[in-house]
């Protein structure tokens, strides 16, 4: 039977809050058996750019990286974040070395072609080479991925975060079995926007019918749709969850939305 990976995103609220980020780190130490940590930027490198008196430009949720913006976000994803997660990391005693996707080559990514939208640095994925990964794994460190790539030409990209988690979980199938683990400060999939009931689990069947029965709606379907393309394409379990419920993945106290093929 193949080992098994667990690939952690974590993003939202949660990399913002010193103390919720290290309550975080803690449960993500003592997960067992060979990991990869995916963090996103929060909201640090807007702070930055208005302190330098950059306007964050954002459609639809999506980040506009002009050039000085782009210094920024590699600063901060790159630098002060991407360490920050390593050395608490250290703290609690887990072995972690952290990287960009320019790093060891591991994520080579095209520049986004301007369309009715101009996104200007960001990155589309074009191949995850997991060699430099698993020999990092083999030697039992835990590597911390941030959300730059680059273009093969010297060009760094920011690439978004939750693609790269997936498409780093899909590099890994045929090698491992995979698991990986969107953590938020949400309980996992609504079936209503007031806060209600949790989706238990999902497969492609049943978020079929909850999208055509109105269940589902808005800004969880193109999260989704990336889930199940995982799937697709060998990812064993794709977990979305609260990040407290990160140490209770594989008990029988796990609260959360498991999506997998029926």
């Amino acid at each position: 039977m193949p080992e098994r990976l667990t690939i952690v995103k974590i993003g939202g609220k949660v990399i913002d809050d010193t103390p919720l980020l290290e309550e975080f780190i803690r449960d993500f130490a003592r997960v067992k058996g060979k990991k990869i940590l995916v963090h996103g930027g929060g909201k640090i490198a807007d702070k930055v750019l208005q302190h330098m008196g950059i306007v964050p430009k954002m459609v639809e949720g999506r980040r506009i990286t002009d050039r000085e913006t782009l210094d920024v976000v590699v600063q901060v994803y790159a630098g002060l974040t991407n360490k920050t997660i390593v050395a608490l990391l250290q703290a609690e005693g887990c072995q972690s070395i952290g990287l960009s996707g320019a790093d060891l080559n591991i994520i080579r990514a095209g520049k986004r072609k301007a369309g009715p939208v101009d996104y200007g640095f960001a990155g589309d994925i074009e191949e995850v080479d997991i060699a430099p990964l698993e020999l990092l794994l083999d030697s039992k460190a835990t590597p911390v991925l941030c959300p730059i790539t680059h273009d093969r030409q010297g060009q760094l990209l920011n690439t978004n975060a939750d693609t790269i988690a997936a498409r780093t979980a899909v590099a890994f199938t045929g090698h491992y079995e995979v698991d990986l683990v969107y953590c938020f400060e949400i309980e996992g999939v609504l079936k209503d926007l007031d806060g209600g009931e949790v989706y238990p689990e999902l497969t492609p069947l049943t978020y079929r019918q909850a999208k055509e029965n109105g269940e589902l709606s808005g800004g969880i379907l193109p999260k989704l749709d990336n889930a199940f393309d995982s799937i697709a394409r060998g990812v064993d379990n794709v977990i979305i969850c609260h990040y407290k419920a990160l140490s209770q993945w594989g008990t029988g106290n796990f609260k959360g939305t498991i999506l997998r093929n029926p």
